[in-house]
């Protein structure tokens, strides 16, 4: 746990060229998209979506079109999921296109779950996926046990400007999403699977560590780079506990 700790005070360092980089995005994405006060429409395969303010654009960051594609490759036929930040709610559609029976979207953005809900009426999902607003997991009950959890949590460390920001940034020392595999863990199925989305920007290690930390095993099974920036999926699967 020392080594955690020391990891949680020591913040990635990088140039000054990629700093004022990343400031300028972050910028950009807040005042004229996530802040936004217009409802949009986008299109992104065969799923329309309506992204109401505040909530993240499946179109414009590829972050979801990367997730979005992979999950479609699984088959999850017959499986049930959890989506951990579902935001407009196309990686919980794209597991229900991809054979999922049921699939419980949460988020902490109220307008992020009334747009999951919007979606999958209005993709012909609704029987199978479900939403909740929900700070992590804390929404999925107890005996809530899946076979697969999803997420793509904010890249950022910092404290989030608002409900919007959320998306981005994860507070101080990644303090909003610390106990996310801890929850995760205790809500899937022994044998199942956590699939997660991380930016090169995101402390990669520390996730890892607490990904370990709470009993799963971490492999990178696809990276997809850009000119600034590299997205990676990681597969985690559940470790038996010691006796």
């Amino acid at each position: 746990m020392s080594e955690l700790l020391a990891r949680r005070g020591a913040p990635q360092v990088y140039s000054l060229p990629r700093q004022l980089f990343r400031k300028f995005v972050h910028w950009a994405s807040y005042n004229f998209i996530l802040t936004s006060k217009r409802t949009r429409t986008v299109r992104v395969g065969d799923l329309q979506l309506v992204v109401l303010p505040s909530v993240f654009h499946p179109g414009i960051f590829l972050t979801s079109r990367i997730f979005s594609a992979f999950l479609r490759s699984l088959d999850l036929a017959g499986k049930s999921v959890i989506e951990v930040g579902t935001g407009s709610g196309i990686l919980a559609l794209s597991a229900a296109r991809a054979g999922a029976r049921s699939v419980l979207a949460l988020d902490i953005n109220p307008a992020a779950v009334s747009a999951a809900q919007k979606n999958a009426a209005m993709n012909g999902l609704s029987a199978v996926v479900s939403a909740r607003v929900s700070d992590l997991l804390s929404a999925a009950r107890a005996d809530e046990i899946v076979d697969v959890i999803i997420s793509s949590p904010p890249s950022f460390s910092g404290e989030p400007r608002d409900m919007a920001d959320r998306a981005w940034h994860a507070g101080p020392s990644y303090r909003d999403i610390t106990s996310l595999f801890d929850q995760a863990y205790r809500h899937l199925a022994n044998d199942g699977v956590m699939y997660v989305l991380l930016s090169s920007d995101t402390d990669v290690v520390l996730m890892e560590t607490l990904a370990r930390e709470a009993n799963f095993g971490w492999q990178e099974i696809e990276r997809h780079s850009i000119w600034v920036e590299a997205f990676m999926i990681y597969r985690l699967a559940k470790r038996p506990l010691a006796a």
